[in-house]
């Protein structure tokens, strides 16, 4: 059994003393129905689950409803389970066929008999218009790929050794050789693999990975016709663009190039495609920042950005020439750096990040910049062996108007520290997580002499 973190916040929501519904979005095969059939399984007497794909009748359960009492009614004619308040979970997939659940869920979650989770592909692109979002009634948990660190748990590496190699990464200590190099054999495996739950599963199961090209190839065709079902009007924008992204991450500057796509067209023809890429959770869009300071968003540029793949895997799976050879060879003809920047990317993502990459004519450009404990932290992602060769980073840690504290360099070379640069082993992205919010602000003010 695949051990995911969602199962955390599944946990959480099980354990809560609100009854909010619980939201699950993501983008289609990351594991989202596996996670909930397992919980509500395990946690609840009775398992309720109506998938509005699979099931025409209920697709209209919820138009026109007039209230709480008119939603139950209509639910347990439609499931004939017997629903005991208070110990049955009602699991609603694929509700883009149905989005007036979303709007509907505020009455059953007053109605307080029962627990609900919702889930379902595409939702970026098809709850964006939607007349009413239940806030206060409903959670939302964004659920992607699997990040390195549940692949390594799949492939059976302990918790001992990440949390050696955690406390490795806090205090900046080396590794035990033999284990880094192990470790650095199971991130190149990944590079192969991806986080795709299907794919996963299919290599754990079979060691071939012919098998797994398979798999991914076959999610890649799910995607692609999602992409000709939801869109009708920009399908061949969306297919163009969705298609070239490989190529366009192996170019040099690895930046999505508008001439590629069409010479007489410009930005403003072709952004909704790109939104509706990142919405769908298909694509990953990094923005370039012109300034490292905090908040990024105020020098984002909308029409500068590299896009990258959702996962891993699926990147190496659009590649020819046996690439998933030649990477565990590590020949020299493959572009490792647009490999390793889209793990990069899809780890910072999955950890909570905004995506920025950071471009200067002074000072060069760095791979990635994120915004972490109220700072900017550059991110330098190097596959080759002169990985202390930064000129870019260099120049912005040198730069004291930044006042930058520190840079990570993620490579496949061991922990060191020089400076405010920290070189770290690249299977180490795993314990790079945002900084949660810190937990109830509570602030009184004395008013009294105004009173």
């Amino acid at each position: 059994m695949i051990i995911r973190k969602i199962d955390k916040d599944l946990e959480r929501f099980y354990s809560s003393e609100t009854n909010k519904a619980l939201l699950i979005t993501g983008a289609r095969q990351v594991g989202k129905t596996y996670s909930i059939r397992a919980f509500g399984r395990s946690h609840y007497e009775n398992f309720v689950e109506i998938n509005f794909l699979e099931n025409k009748d209920a697709q209209s359960l919820f138009e026109n409803a007039t209230g709480s009492k008119d939603l139950l009614m209509r639910l347990s004619a439609i499931t004939g389970e017997n629903m005991i308040p208070g110990e049955t979970l009602i699991f609603f997939d694929e509700i883009q066929a149905a989005k007036e659940i979303v709007t509907a869920i505020k009455f059953l979650v007053e109605d307080n008999s029962y627990r609900y989770i919702l889930s379902g592909s595409m939702l970026g692109v098809e709850l964006k218009n939607l007349r009413s979002v239940p806030v206060g009634y409903m959670d939302i948990a964004e659920m992607y790929p699997m990040d390195f660190e549940e692949f390594a748990r799949a492939n059976g590496v302990s918790s001992l050794i990440i949390d050696s190699l955690r406390d490795a990464f806090i205090n900046r200590k080396l590794v035990d050789p033999v284990v880094h190099n192990k470790m650095m054999s199971l991130f190149e495996l990944y590079l192969i693999v991806g986080g795709m739950p299907a794919a996963v599963e299919k290599y754990l199961k079979t060691n071939n990975l012919s098998e797994v090209l398979r798999e991914q190839r076959s999610i890649m065709e799910l995607y692609k016709m999602d992409i000709s079902q939801y869109d009708p009007d920009h399908k061949l924008y969306i297919e163009d663009i969705f298609d070239l992204i490989p190529s366009e991450l192996n170019s040099q500057n690895k930046r999505f190039i508008l001439k590629n796509l069409n010479e007489n067209l410009k930005f403003s023809r072709y952004e909704n495609s790109f939104i509706w890429l990142k919405e769908a959770g298909v694509a990953l869009p990094t923005f370039c920042a012109s300034e490292p300071h905090v908040p990024l968003k105020i020098s984002k540029a909308t029409n500068l950005f590299k896009l990258f793949l959702s996962d891993v895997g699926l990147l190496a799976s659009s590649y020819m020439n046996n690439i998933q050879v030649k990477i565990l060879n590590h020949e020299k003809d493959i572009n490792f750096g647009a490999i390793y920047e889209n793990a990069v990317a899809q780890e910072l993502k999955a950890h909570g990040f905004d995506l920025y990459y950071f471009k200067s004519k002074k000072q060069g450009e760095l791979d990635f910049i994120v915004e972490n404990d109220g700072e900017v932290l550059p991110i330098e992602v190097k596959s080759g062996k002169d990985y202390k060769k930064h000129a870019a980073l260099s120049n912005v840690m040198a730069n004291d108007d930044y006042n930058i504290p520190a840079a990570y360099v993620f490579n496949n070379g061991n922990v060191e520290q020089i400076g405010r640069v920290i070189y770290l082993p690249i299977y180490m992205l795993m314990f790079l997580t945002k900084e949660k919010e810190s937990g109830e602000m509570i602030y009184k003010i004395d008013i009294d002499v105004l009173k």
